[in-house]
């Protein structure tokens, strides 16, 4: 609490000023000494206490030195020594002080939320390694700028990293001190009334023909009806409510270091993987599925779920006409998984936005496109490739680049050769428009438009090369007998031949595929439990006010018993004075105001009184 509870027992007895304790007023001139006389050894031991500069010689033989927590150092190295350790002390001291206050928290906190505006606006290498490349090469001169203030992975840099582990300690260094002083407050008793409770902010007073005795028990099961904690005395009744008003505000403080647990175990224990996969082809959780895999610091390979699924088959549809024409409506991946290795096989859909939740992992569906299926026969006749092509889309009509790559075949002659194809896959291929750009994402009018290449592939140097391109640096391409390039346009069902009977590649139809990412993140449901149990703490502590009444009934003059009623709140709200009066008019019924009483209130519209 950031007040203590004498603040809330305003409204006692006015202090009084006594005039033997105060101090005499000090006549002009008092306390200088005259020009010319000398100053008395009084005055100069009060003028020794009030200077502020350092004494060279103590009378412990010690020596003052310039500083804000040592004090006196002693001679010799000891001295010295335990001077120095005094002042390191107390700066942890005050460091810990700053660090553990509301305001330092709220300044990490804020930073916290600046921090995070350049993982926003600059491509981050763990999200997107191509799109952070790109950039790169696009910014040349702003490159080592970044990269010096690791702007292109943000959420791992050694500052912001910083600023979250200080925002943690700091939280940490607030919410306990404040739970034990929580706790304190739970075990006390609502403090004794005020004496003069008419100058609450907000009070109420009647004479009634009941017995003190009589309205004292009625007022105590009124209060405790309406959960009033109650403490009662001979004359009076001291009630309060509203501890829940710091409970929520300490839950959501716990919940701010829930979510912070949370962010830090997705991050260093998270894993991440993308997979292409063909209609038909399968695919098991382990490293060596994956076409690329990210994880955090604190991963095992260990840590992967165990479960695979297959990809029966994908489903897409298109907007036909409009503005919108060709917009993607719905994409359906068809599936059958199972959990572990030995787990029931199940079916299910997975769209954009509703993955598949198995053994603790998240399956999105990522992106589509098709695969042409062929099939390459060498010079001698034998099989050297049949399977898919790799092609990746280059427009919103799934216009695809496609490559394969041959690295082990025959010539006719039996010589070893190698070759690659590239070219294009068009789903609606109109060639009206003069371009071999797709009209259309759906399969209505396919083509595959390919030419071929001969030498050397690359695969032999060791170095990691992309399927999806293909290097011709050191290949020829084939060309016709009147020296123009080879090329040829293909439907499903053609073959092209290559010259210098090299081998044939037949088209034998289309698959679709669909990019799968599999990501698994430990910390997500504690996250979503964080955010929950913090949204209700700052509702409790926004909405729940914490009030004090208390309700005094003596005996008057008159023989009759004068009832009075007083509230204070720890914060003004409009409602202390609508509950006090609530209070008051339950009250009637046992302690009915006298008829005759001339000077009598209205229980139930309690006056606004002014502050003690």
């Amino acid at each position: 609490m950031a007040k203590s509870d004498s603040t809330m027992d305003a409204g006692g007895a006015a202090g009084t000023d006594d005039p033997a304790n105060a101090a005499p007023e000090a006549a002009p001139g008092a306390g200088k000494p005259a020009a010319g006389t000398a100053v008395e050894p009084d005055d100069t031991a009060a003028s020794a206490a009030l200077s502020t500069a350092p004494v060279e010689d103590r009378a412990d033989g010690g020596t003052a030195v310039p500083g804000s927590f040592g004090g006196v150092r002693k001679p010799g190295a000891l001295g010295a020594a335990a001077w120095a350790a005094r002042e390191g002390l107390g700066w942890a001291r005050w460091f810990w002080r700053q660090l553990t206050s509301m305001r330092v928290a709220l300044i990490l906190l804020f930073l916290l939320s600046l921090a995070t505006i350049p993982g926003s606006l600059v491509p981050q290498s763990s999200v997107d390694e191509v799109k952070a490349q790109a950039w790169k090469d696009t910014h040349k001169t702003l490159t080592p700028i970044y990269e010096k203030l690791q702007l292109f992975h943000v959420y791992s840099s050694v500052w912001f990293s910083a600023i979250y582990i200080l925002l943690f300690v700091s939280l940490i260094g607030c919410i306990i001190p404040r739970t034990w002083q929580f706790v304190g407050q739970l075990r006390g008793r609502p403090p004794a009334a005020p004496r003069l409770l008419t100058r609450m902010p907000a009070h109420a007073t009647w004479r009634t023909d009941a017995a003190p005795e009589q309205v004292l028990a009625a007022a105590e099961k009124v209060l405790r009806r309406r959960r009033f904690r109650v403490e009662r005395s001979d004359t009076a009744i001291a009630s309060e409510k509203g501890y829940l008003r710091e409970a929520g505000n300490l839950l959501f403080h716990i919940s701010l270091i829930v979510l912070l647990l949370a962010f830090a175990a997705g991050q260093l224990w998270k894993s991440e993987g993308g997979k292409l996969i063909v209609e038909g082809d399968g695919f098991a959780n382990t490293l060596t599925q994956y076409d690329d895999f990210k994880s955090g610091s604190l991963f095992r390979a260990d840590d992967l779920d165990p479960f695979s699924f297959t990809l029966d088959s994908f489903s897409g549809s298109y907007e036909r006409t409009g503005p919108q024409k060709g917009t993607p409506r719905d994409y359906a991946a068809h599936i059958t998984y199972s959990d572990g290795s030995d787990g029931t096989t199940r079916k299910a859909t997975i769209k954009v936005n509703e993955p598949l939740e198995t053994a603790g992992s998240k399956v999105y569906l990522i992106g589509h496109g098709y695969a042409p299926m062929v099939t390459f026969r060498d010079g001698k006749g034998d099989i050297a490739f049949k399977g898919p092509m790799p092609a990746l889309p280059l427009d919103s009509n799934v216009t695809e680049t496609t490559v394969a790559k041959i690295p082990d075949m025959r010539d006719k002659d039996g010589n070893k050769v190698q070759i690659g194809f590239k070219g294009n896959f068009v789903p609606t291929l109109d060639l009206k428009t003069g371009t071999m750009l797709s009209q259309f994402p759906a399969l209505d009018n396919p083509g595959l438009v390919l030419t071929a290449y001969k030498g050397s592939l690359g695969v032999d140097s060791g170095v990691p090369q992309s399927v999806y391109q293909l290097d011709v640096s050191k290949m020829k391409q084939y060309t016709t007998k009147d020296g123009s390039p080879f090329a040829q346009l293909l439907k499903v069902g053609d073959t092209m031949t290559l010259p210098d009977g090299a081998g044939t590649l037949h088209f034998d139809g289309i698959k679709q595929w669909a990019t799968f990412q599999v990501s698994q993140k430990p910390g997500d449901a504690w996250a979503l439990v964080g955010a929950v149990a913090a949204l209700a703490g700052l509702a409790g502590s926004l909405f729940i006010q914490r009030r004090r009444i208390w309700i005094r009934a003596l005996p008057g003059t008159d023989g009759r018993t004068v009832v009075e009623l007083a509230g204070l709140g720890r914060s003004e709200s409009a409602r202390l004075p609508e509950e006090l009066a609530g209070i008051a008019a339950a009250l009637q019924p046992d302690a009915p105001p006298a008829a005759d009483a001339p000077d009598s209130a209205d229980p139930a519209e309690p006056s606004e009184g002014a502050r003690a």
